[in-house]
């Protein structure tokens, strides 16, 4: 879930509930010593933290995870956290953080079993998508993702990647599991090939690039809470413009096509990727916070 939230009071007081340091770092720009550490909320989740080894001063939220989620969880985002060398632009951490039960912590509603691969997937237009037997020649038959437009007839569908689908719900699933259980069905020796939809799915996997859906929304909660301005975070970025008086603002334009409001230059419409790099960036450097709490579909 997005955990992205409005800038609160800052803690002023050393944190000290249940402490248990994960690891320590020295900030390559001031040369001070810093520690990770995981702290217990009110509500009984649990904070990793970066902040100033001897004064514990500058506490910035790195996670935060749910009362239920296993220890080892938060060495693993420390691990995460070292190794990346962008570390250290995350959100101060707050009072609401260690007093009230955050958001994060009301489980979302389980997701219903995904459909059979026979049942369609429908996108804003009313488009459906569906795995079928598709022809390969004269013999071969392969399993692959179709699209039927909604003013079209069923046998008139175009064969598409898993990506593709992918991109046009704006949503990993339920795309992806169906994809799987079609790869794991039983089958004889008439069955279609599966070595086209498998790649599919590797493809898919391995890609550095992600849905931009949920970096999008959280970047219109923020300007709608009237938190910052589009042009702001593109300037955060480094992302800039002048105008004929050499006035300095963001470049929005940049900022609404990486985060898909906006068609790049010669496209008719808006992408529905970026690139993990560029998500990075925006989230860190725009927004104040972490990559790990953007929701990706």
């Amino acid at each position: 879930m997005n955990t992205l939230t409005a800038p609160e009071p800052q803690v002023s007081q050393p944190i000290e509930r249940h402490r248990v340091r994960l690891g320590r770092y020295a900030d390559p720009e001031s040369g001070e010593a810093r520690e990770l550490v995981t702290v217990r909320s009110a509500g009984g989740s649990t904070l990793v933290i970066d902040r100033l080894a001897w004064t514990h001063a500058d506490a910035r939220l790195i996670a935060h995870l749910a009362a239920d989620e296993p220890a080892e969880n938060a060495h693993v985002v420390c691990e995460m956290y070292l190794a990346d060398e962008a570390r250290g632009r995350c959100r101060r951490v707050t009072l609401q953080d260690l007093e009230l039960r955050p958001p994060i912590l009301s489980r979302p509603a389980p997701r219903a079993a995904p459909p059979s691969s026979d049942a369609p997937l429908l996108d804003a237009n009313g488009d459906s998508y569906r795995i079928r037997a598709v022809s390969d020649g004269e013999r071969c038959r392969a399993l692959r993702w179709t699209r039927t437009h909604h003013h079209g007839r069923e046998e008139d569908f175009a064969v598409l990647t898993l990506r593709e689908v992918v991109g046009a719900l704006e949503d990993y699933e339920p795309a992806r599991s169906l994809t799987i259980n079609a790869l794991a069905a039983p089958g004889g020796e008439d069955r279609p090939s599966v070595c086209g939809l498998r790649a599919e799915l590797d493809r898919l996997d391995e890609s550095p690039t992600l849905l931009n859906r949920g970096l999008r929304e959280a970047v219109q909660r923020k300007v709608a809470r009237g938190e910052m301005s589009y042009s702001q975070i593109a300037l955060r970025c480094g992302r800039f413009k002048r105008d004929g008086r050499g006035n300095v603002s963001g470049e929005t334009s940049w900022l609404a096509r990486r985060i898909g409001l906006k068609p790049e230059g010669g496209e008719t419409e808006p992408t529905p990727w970026i690139h993990t790099k560029t998500l990075a960036l925006i989230v860190r450097e725009g927004l104040g916070g972490s990559p790990h709490e953007i929701e990706l579909g």
